[in-house]
């Protein structure tokens, strides 16, 4: 049965049919040749179910907000000041490229959305200095994974509906720790980068400079302030700060800085439905696919495989890690979360694994399979952004996908990385 369904999904995608249609098409056939006695109606019933969450709501909401802050000045007002201080050091444009997409995807929750915003104006400034293309856009893809780990990870939403009894609150916490070791991380890499290929320094802003850069920021740093603030403090809960982000950018964009028009918004909102949708329709699917290889008994009979061996906890997190890295570097990562995490979620438990820790763990290595060959879907959105060969982009991934591969090492070896803050 389980290699009609791989047999029946490798095919499909082969022939360029989306995700979404060999996920049902293997699950339909399934059941027809080997659960004659199930209604095949139960898969649209999975699939409504697993798009009738209430923490579903925050998705749409939070690429609605990123969607008119990309439309208006927002992203650059926070490219503004973050090179302000930091542009002038050795390879400080590269380093503003990694603080902008933290901050920038601690606004959005989405990692396509901050290579639109952030990767644009940065692409310039970084071919500007010296470095080369592949280069530039491998930092730019890389970075913008950030936005999977820390707050408003539409990431970690995925996984608290594919995870039962986990706080969505505690895991956007949670990955604070690791969104900002991975910009660290980047940053070191960024300067010694530099200083081997000799970048140049670009001018240092006066300290007035900086004041009327930082006073323009103001308003746009807020986002993160009330959605960590918010649901760190218990104020909301984080479908209630998606709903306030997307009034918050409303005010900043038409009222206050005015760059966008009232008869912008239906436009924005058509292509955030558009988004959406896809996003939703591969949730369907894949609560949908979950539910039949959980009846199929597949998360059991995992389990047995791998306990049988009595592996450690740091043992099966390094299986869990290794599974989806494989899995997200193949697939989108929405669908691999939602179909592996059923089946390893179990196991863990049995092992006493904290699952916000496991969730963090899941959701870094669909960070990493985002920009990883070859199908990581950040590249194909800098491809179409930045009108570049498939070869273009990835060339210069290795080194950025070894640091995410070290830090992977040490989120798992050392969980207070995730969970200190809670």
């Amino acid at each position: 049965m389980l290699a009609t369904m791989l047999v029946i999904m490798i095919v499909l995608l082969l022939l360029g049919f989306p995700m979404m249609i060999p996920m049902l098409a293997a699950a339909m056939a399934v059941i027809v040749f080997f659960m004659p006695n199930v209604d095949p109606m139960l898969l649209v019933q999975q699939m409504m179910q697993g798009i009738s969450s209430y923490v579903l709501l925050a998705v749409p909401l939070f690429i609605f907000a990123a969607d008119i802050m990309a439309t208006g000045k927002t992203s650059k007002r926070l490219l503004d000041f973050v090179g302000a201080f930091v542009g002038h050091l050795r390879g400080g444009y590269a380093i503003t490229t990694a603080a902008a997409c933290t901050l920038f995807g601690s606004i959005s929750g989405s990692t396509q959305a901050t290579v639109v915003a952030i990767g644009g104006p940065m692409r310039k400034r970084l071919l500007s200095v010296g470095y080369k293309d592949s280069s530039a856009i491998a930092l730019i893809i890389n970075s913008s994974d950030i936005a999977l780990l820390i707050p408003p990870s539409i990431g970690m939403i995925i996984y608290a509906l594919a995870a039962p009894r986990v706080s969505v609150g505690d895991l956007f916490i949670a990955g604070i720790g690791p969104g900002v070791m991975v910009f660290v991380m980047f940053a070191l890499y960024s300067y010694i980068h530099a200083r081997i290929y000799n970048i140049p320094k670009v001018e240092k802003l006066s300290w007035a400079k900086r004041g009327r850069v930082t006073a323009k920021a103001l308003f746009p740093l807020g986002f993160p302030v009330i959605i960590v603030g918010g649901i760190y403090f218990g104020h909301f809960t984080p479908t209630e700060a998606a709903g306030i982000s997307v009034l918050y950018a409303l005010i900043l964009e038409l009222l206050v800085f005015r760059t966008i028009k009232i008869t912008q918004v239906p436009k924005i909102a058509l292509s955030t439905g558009l988004v959406t949708s896809a996003v939703f329709i591969l949730v369907a699917a894949g609560q949908a696919f979950s539910w039949l290889i959980s009846r199929a008994r597949i998360p059991q009979m995992a389990a047995d495989a791998i306990l049988s061996f009595e592996p450690s906890a740091l043992q099966i997190l390094f299986i869990v890690s290794l599974f989806f890295f494989i899995g997200c570097m193949f697939v989108d990562p929405i669908v691999v979360i939602l179909v592996l995490t059923p089946i390893f979620y179990p196991i863990a438990m049995a092992a006493d694994i904290d699952p916000i820790h496991l969730g963090v763990v899941i959701v870094f290595q669909a960070a990493v399979g985002s920009a990883t060959p070859p199908f990581g879907v950040d590249i194909f959105t800098a491809s179409a952004v930045f009108n570049k060969s498939y070869l273009d982009v990835i060339r210069g991934t290795p080194p950025y996908i070894l640091i995410l591969l070290l830090c992977s090492v040490l989120i798992i070896v050392f969980e207070e990385i995730s969970l200190f803050l809670l």
